[in-house]
């Protein structure tokens, strides 16, 4: 089973929550991040079995990554930016899409130290997509980089939980 070290605990009952939740259920998985850059999909990888719904995480951090790997228009970039509602919300639809999964997640923002787009530092969206439906959260972080990375880590993961159990797309 996962080091207690490896996580903190509210991460790790989140995760594993996550792992219980999909694998009893056979549902599938695909995240695609930029600002954790990473930390969501290394979060669901730590425990074993995984690979029962996990099917991919990318890490979209450029404007350019957005556009090449998960397909989304310059012109959509420019009119939204990549720090916004609908940025997240396409991220979330194109790789549920893309990888042919029952659920996604994704994340998009500023984690700072500076302004971006004109957004301030701090400002975060997650969406969570299933056919037919994708709902975005706007966070708003207040800590360090690192800090923010972890929380919004930990808060998408908490949405994706949420939107899933309300959803009622399984069996439990």
């Amino acid at each position: 089973m996962v080091q207690s070290y490896l996580m903190e605990p509210e991460v790790l009952k989140t995760v594993k929550k996550v792992h219980n939740l999909f694998r009893s259920n056979g549902l599938t998985l695909s995240v695609a991040e930029s600002c954790t850059g990473g930390l969501i999909s290394h979060y669901l990888t730590c425990f074993p079995g995984s690979s029962d719904y996990f099917e991919s995480g990318v890490v979209a951090y450029s404007e350019e990554a957005k556009r090449v790997i998960l397909g989304i228009p310059s012109s959509f970039i420019s009119r939204y930016g990549v720090v916004s509602e609908e940025t997240a919300k396409e991220m979330s639809e194109r790789i549920r899409l893309l990888l042919k999964t029952d659920y996604s997640l994704s994340t998009t923002g500023n984690l700072g130290p500076g302004v971006l787009e004109g957004k301030d530092k701090g400002l975060v969206y997650t969406a969570v997509s299933v056919e037919g439906k994708t709902s975005v959260r706007e966070l708003v972080m207040s800590s360090g980089r690192m800090d923010n990375k972890e929380e919004t880590s930990l808060s998408a993961l908490r949405f994706l939980i949420d939107f899933v159990e309300g959803h009622g797309k399984y069996s439990g």
